[in-house]
């Protein structure tokens, strides 16, 4: 079945996301970055490779090598100087029934995004909507059917 989306181009270019990713615009602080487009873009900047890792085997899944660091990162971003992972791990979690992402069980600080969700552009498309693969920290994604 196929569905069509409006996008939103990230200012971090490259990426284009569909429209249910940021709030709606009569929420307060509508247009906002999100949590889960924060950890990407940390993913993507080498200078966060020591807080913050895609894991090697497994596309999507990413480790966060320093909770305290992240939370503080993400606090400084939007003006919560008392963030803490505790906080934030909270958030992450209610990306679970919005199949965002999910955690790894078994791996601390471990979680992988469910890159169906995503619309990637700039990228080379893999077959049948498949993940073509995370190189260097870019991925690189096909979705058919979104």
């Amino acid at each position: 079945k196929e569905r069509s989306h409006s996008l939103s181009k990230s200012p971090s270019g490259g990426l284009a996301f569909p429209d249910w990713a940021y709030k709606a615009e009569s929420s307060p602080g509508s247009r906002q970055i999100q949590l889960w487009h924060f950890i990407l873009e940390l993913l993507q900047k080498e200078e966060f490779r020591h807080v913050i890792a895609w894991q090697q085997g497994e596309y999507g899944e990413f480790v966060i090598k320093d909770p305290d660091e992240v939370a503080r990162l993400w606090g400084r971003r939007k003006c919560k100087p008392q963030m803490n992972y505790d906080k934030l791990s909270r958030a992450l979690r209610y990306y679970y029934n919005k199949r965002i992402l999910n955690k790894t069980k078994g791996k601390r600080f471990t979680y992988k995004f469910n890159f169906s969700k995503f619309i990637v552009v700039n990228y080379p498309l893999g077959p049948r909507g498949k993940i073509q693969g995370i190189q260097d920290g870019r991925w690189h994604v096909a979705v058919n059917g979104c």
